[in-house]
């Protein structure tokens, strides 16, 4: 299995655990607010803030809520300044690892984050030292009940994506540039088909197998994501299946 794939199964089996309500409306809430402020307030003319109010209608966030978020955003509705700041690491393994994070006090976040990396078997870095091995792509899972594998290889192709894959058991994972994700997601919701995910990824060059150091690179991660300030977490990490189950 891919690099990227593999790190999306991961995100698919930790799903149920991350999506706590409380912690997930925060999260969407500041993507939100700062899809506003750099790109303005309009979803038809802000990708970015599209797909978070998307993932904010996904998880059932009322709409004043959204509004509100988009209009502290804008600046028409005071509200927290927050800035967007990326760390980098090592975690257990070896594993390389970025968090992107989105904060009020970069002093308060930087030392948090430096915590978790030490105090859960990781090393933070200096900016720089793993980013090369990542690039910015689009991201999209369909569940397997929800389309027919050949006609949505088609349609995902055809519409510009780069690489389409079936070997994860529950979906079909698609792979995009960015300038073709807006794309590829209009085509394949134009058939009715809503996938499950739909997002920008930090996807790796490359993977690292970790072996039997899998738990504590896990446990790494799911504390990374813990933290208020963290947006998400991405790794190289090749994590064996059955480090997965459960």
């Amino acid at each position: 299995m891919s690099g990227h794939s593999k790190w999306s199964t991961i995100k698919h089996k930790k799903g149920a655990a991350d999506a706590k309500r409380g912690r997930l409306f925060t999260k969407i809430i500041k993507e939100i607010t700062m899809s506003a402020k750099v790109g303005g307030g309009s979803v038809d003319s802000n990708p970015r803030l599209r797909s978070a109010v998307a993932a904010a209608k996904k998880a059932s966030m009322p709409a004043d809520n959204i509004d509100k978020a988009i209009k502290r955003g804008t600046g028409e509705l005071e509200g927290v300044t927050y800035e967007e700041i990326t760390y980098e690491g090592y975690g257990p393994g070896g594993a390389a690892i970025l968090v992107d994070c989105m904060t009020d006090n970069k002093n308060r976040t930087a030392s948090e984050i430096r915590h978790i990396f030490a105090k859960y078997g990781g090393n933070m870095g200096a900016a720089g030292s793993v980013a090369f091995q990542f690039s910015k792509k689009g991201y999209l899972a369909v569940e397997k009940s929800a389309a027919q594998e050949d006609a949505l290889m088609e349609l995902a192709l055809e519409a510009g994506a780069e690489d389409f894959r079936a070997e994860d058991a529950d979906v079909f994972e698609i792979t995009t540039d960015l300038s073709s994700f807006e794309s590829v997601k209009a085509q394949i919701e134009g058939k009715g088909i809503v996938p499950q995910t739909a997002e920008l990824q930090m996807m790796p060059s490359s993977t690292t197998a970790v072996g039997d150091k899998a738990p504590a690179l896990l446990k790494l991660l799911d504390m990374l994501e813990d933290n208020d300030d963290v947006q998400k977490v991405w790794s190289n990490g090749d994590i064996e299946d059955e480090y997965l189950e459960g």
